[in-house]
């Protein structure tokens, strides 16, 4: 494991050495900078759709104008978060998440002016920060642990957070908006997403002095003078992570659940509302019992997975779990009785977010060194899986209606059940 990033938060090792996982609220006190940075990324674009229709009029662009600038971001995130993916392990992490939050911030503050071009670049920005800032974050939490258990629930920590960031965010930037208007919630998070680039940057400098956490034998701030002379090149960093054991096959799971979930939710509120008279205010507790049962999913999963000797394996948990998803998913759109529905759609965000862990922990402990850039390209494939998953759920529902959205979507899951075979049967031998 690179041991880049270690640094500050050095008393967590002590339990790792001799195999245990810290506690959860030990770790947190630990990570915080790193949860609370993840959160920060999730808050701009949760504005943007929130007051989706008084920013396209302040900005006279129209609902669908931006709604379509809104998938900017994701097209950014695509191509910067492959393009920079072996870069996020050749630099500091905390310095490449500073850079991430600095972006946040200047993105944010261009947003704020309301008008239509710098919107747009707002949320290419936005796009752009995240897919630098999130896997930095994740693989920089993960490094501050020697055990793999310990790394792999750091880094579920992360997800988690922006999980329940997503859940929470939304009436969070709706009650001070009353006060400072959807303008204002901007500008906090510019200031926030800036006070945090300098954190970053000053627990970067720290690590880096001299003597800094005990130099010795060519060390110095916790990085190895050989281990910056082997690092391999910009494109034989991606050569020597497709050579890893089921690392692509976990790239493709990831890539393709996204798609199946992003385009579950793309038409469940349609789906609520066809088939049950939800109407948006009622349809709300839906999106939260969905949002509440992804987050506790990834929160228990990534425990799970922790364990010193867990109860079962990442890859057969994660089979398991698409499995569930794949059938509660094809049962919410052929189910006629509300009862029933319910209970599907937390089954569907559970097993989601369990997949969702298992990809992200097994990755971690499989890349090494390489973790930045598998994390990096993994984000980077769960952006274009957003796309992918709403225009096959849209085809599927214009040429069969629910049914054919269930058949597009599920096919998806099936697709992802077989890379998970694969990356289950190159498992290294202590995984399996």
């Amino acid at each position: 494991m690179s041991s880049e990033t270690k640094g500050p938060a050095v008393e967590a090792h002590a339990d790792v050495s001799t195999g245990a996982v810290p506690g959860d609220l030990r770790m947190a006190r630990t990570l915080w900078p790193f949860m609370l940075a993840s959160a920060v990324g999730l808050v701009p674009f949760t504005i943007f759709s929130t007051f989706l229709v008084p920013i396209a009029h302040a900005s006279d662009g129209g609902v669908a104008a931006m709604g379509q600038l809104r998938g900017l971001g994701g097209l950014a995130a695509l191509a910067v978060g492959t393009a920079l993916a072996p870069l996020i392990d050749r630099v500091r992490k905390d310095w490449a998440a500073a850079g991430g939050l600095a972006v946040l911030a200047l993105s944010a503050a261009l947003g704020a002016t309301g008008e239509f071009l710098l919107l747009a670049a707002f949320c290419l920005l936005v796009g752009a920060g995240t897919a630098v800032l999130n896997p930095a974050l994740t693989a920089a939490a993960a490094d501050r642990f020697d055990h793999d258990a310990a790394a792999g629930r750091a880094a579920t920590l992360i997800t988690a957070t922006q999980s329940l960031t997503a859940l929470l965010a939304a009436p969070l930037v709706a009650l001070p908006a009353v006060l400072w208007g959807w303008q204002g919630d901007l500008w906090a998070i510019a200031a926030v997403a800036a006070v945090l680039a300098v954190l970053f940057v000053v627990r970067g400098r720290r690590a880096e002095r001299p003597g800094a956490h005990g130099e010795k034998n060519g060390e110095k701030g916790g990085e190895k003078d050989g281990e910056k002379a082997a690092r391999p090149g910009y494109l034989a960093s991606f050569t020597l992570l497709g050579a890893l054991p089921g690392v692509v096959p976990l790239l493709f799971v990831a890539m393709l659940r996204t798609a199946a979930f992003m385009g579950y939710l793309a038409y469940l509120a349609a789906f609520y509302d066809e088939r049950f008279g939800l109407a948006p205010g009622p349809f709300a507790l839906v999106w939260t019992l969905s949002g509440t049962s992804f987050f506790l999913g990834n929160l228990v999963a990534g425990r799970q997975l922790s364990a010193e000797r867990p109860k079962v394996s990442g890859e057969r948990l994660m089979t398991l779990a698409l499995l569930v998803a794949l059938a509660a998913l094809v049962g919410v759109f052929f189910t006629r009785s509300l009862l029933l529905a319910l209970p599907l759609t937390a089954l569907v965000g559970a097993g989601h977010a369990t997949v969702a862990a298992c990809v992200t922990t097994l990755l971690v402990r499989r890349c090494g060194a390489l973790r930045g850039t598998a994390l990096s390209l993994n984000a980077a494939g769960m952006s274009f899986g957003v796309f992918l998953g709403a225009g096959l759920g849209g085809v599927g529902l214009a040429l069969g209606g629910y049914p054919g959205t269930a058949a597009a979507l599920g096919g998806l899951t099936l697709v992802a059940l077989a890379f998970a075979r694969a990356a289950a049967r190159s498992a290294p031998a202590a995984e399996g």
